[in-house]
């Protein structure tokens, strides 16, 4: 691992782009080393390499190219940190104006303009310290069945992060895809109860992902809910499975998939607008997706696609972190409660710092 940490290490002090990664439940950290500081962009999820894309659909995604990179890839090891909660302060505004915009989103559920939506945040914090390589250790060591990542870009910032959800895993035709829904915190000797209000959510997003893949998919398999756990938080989860028509596109599942209810809402159209007229603050990559894109092991083998939602995420910048958090409005939420998870959230990543 000295060797890639190493690399990190003189491509970010040299301000040239890349990205290391670790794929969930697995033993290597792969990392794409740039050379070249143009930004190259998606044009139809045909080109090879690492692809970073924001929530915005309507926006181009970043892809660092797989021929016009430098690849490596490393055994994980590392040893356990210890993390202590950070005691940081919420802003009583910031409180204020999220509890403002749940409500606003209610009232929208309770005349059926909306069945849900997901409402987020950003928190800024003031980090006097910050060590580049070991923020990515801490990251690595506390949560080995998530996406962690870091991805920097000269023209576009530092981004870091430990997602738990897939948005889509593809070899050759066949893909898995997830529902990821519902939220409360790992409380040990506690008993796990999900209430309505969470397996409602789950379902509505589960729905969403069945009805998207109508058309442009067969052979669909939709698994039994079941918990999962990330970091000290736990989520419900549904995985679905399929094949991709002949006559369809890699770029057409990735647009009926992103954005999801996860994270975004439903109808997903009026939720986007909604967002965009009421969190006050630009998602950039928060809540769009990354991963390997069209990447072969050999010439005999089948393209895969490893993408995963950008979740759990921070951006670094100016010597601050900016902690991006937010949870699903369905008709049964309470709007101080929504706020207390949005704290329980920003743990995951205020524990890094």
């Amino acid at each position: 691992m000295k060797r890639l940490f190493n690399k990190i290490k003189t491509h970010y002090s040299s301000k040239l782009p890349f990205v290391a990664y670790h794929k969930p439940n697995t033993d290597n950290v792969s990392a794409f080393f740039m050379e070249d500081i143009a930004l190259s962009f998606v044009s139809n999820f045909k080109e090879k390499g690492f692809v970073f894309a924001p929530f915005n659909s309507d926006e181009k995604a970043i892809i660092f190219s797989e021929e016009k990179s430098l690849m490596m890839s490393e055994e994980l090891q590392l040893e356990a940190y210890i993390l202590q909660d950070t005691i940081l302060k919420s802003d009583t505004l910031s409180k204020e104006k999220h509890i403002k915009i749940v409500k606003k989103a209610l009232e929208k559920i309770k005349t059926h303009e909306l069945q849900k939506v997901v409402v987020s945040r950003e928190e800024l914090l003031d980090i006097s310290e910050f060590d580049l390589v070991e923020l990515y250790k801490k990251l690595l060591s506390s949560y080995k069945n998530a996406f962690v990542y870091v991805w920097f870009h000269p023209m576009v910032g530092l981004w870091l992060g430990a997602t738990p959800e897939t948005l889509l895993n593809i070899e050759g035709t066949s893909f898995k895809t997830m529902s990821l829904a519902g939220t409360q915190v790992d409380v040990q000797n506690k008993p796990l109860i999900w209430k309505s209000k969470e397996l409602e959510e789950q379902q509505l997003v589960t729905n969403f992902i069945e009805n998207q893949l109508v058309g442009i998919a067969g052979n669909l398999k939709t698994n039994k809910t079941e918990t999962v756990k990330a970091g000290n938080l736990l989520h419900l989860r549904t995985k679905v499975s399929g094949d991709l028509n002949n006559s369809s596109s890699l770029e057409e599942l990735i647009r009926a998939l992103h954005p999801t209810p996860a994270v975004c809402g439903l109808p997903r159209e009026l939720a986007r607008t909604f967002l965009f007229e009421n969190e006050n603050y630009d998602r950039s990559f928060y809540t769009g997706f990354l991963g390997e894109l069209n990447l072969q092991d050999s010439k005999d083998t089948a393209k895969s696609s490893a993408l995963f939602v950008n979740l759990r995420c921070m951006r670094i910048q100016n010597n601050k972190a900016a902690i991006f958090v937010g949870g699903g409005i369905t008709k049964d939420s309470n709007a101080a409660n929504e706020w207390e998870e949005t704290v329980f959230k920003a743990k995951t990543m205020k524990r890094m710092l």
